[in-house]
């Protein structure tokens, strides 16, 4: 995920961490200027979903203009596997689900 704080507040016209905090502030968000500046220059971990409804409601935006998702990234992520020969103790296997099971309680 991509963090698009600083654009979207770019485009309402604020250029600085403390008009943002100042404007969260006037809709009910108090936030610490620690934790302002890590949302302003950074992406975070982790997000109230309230605080991200303050903020997109200061924005005019939504959350999906705040959390840009990025295919690419997960797919770079994802670890490569070698293909493997057929019959070889690591060859993909189609899995026998539901074999030899008693059936759930009633």
């Amino acid at each position: 995920m991509k963090w698009n704080l600083r654009m979207k507040a770019a485009e309402r016209g604020i250029w600085k961490s403390t008009e943002m905090r100042r404007q969260l502030a006037e809709a009910g968000l108090e936030i610490s200027a620690g934790k302002m500046s890590a949302l302003w220059i950074g992406t975070p971990t982790t997000i109230r979903l309230d605080d991200l409804d303050v903020i997109c409601t200061v924005l005019d935006c939504t959350p999906t203009d705040l959390l840009i998702c990025e295919p690419e990234a997960v797919a770079a992520r994802k670890p490569s596997r070698p293909a493997a020969a057929e019959g070889s103790p690591g060859a993909s296997r189609t899995p026998r689900l539901g074999r030899n099971r008693t059936p759930p309680p009633a």
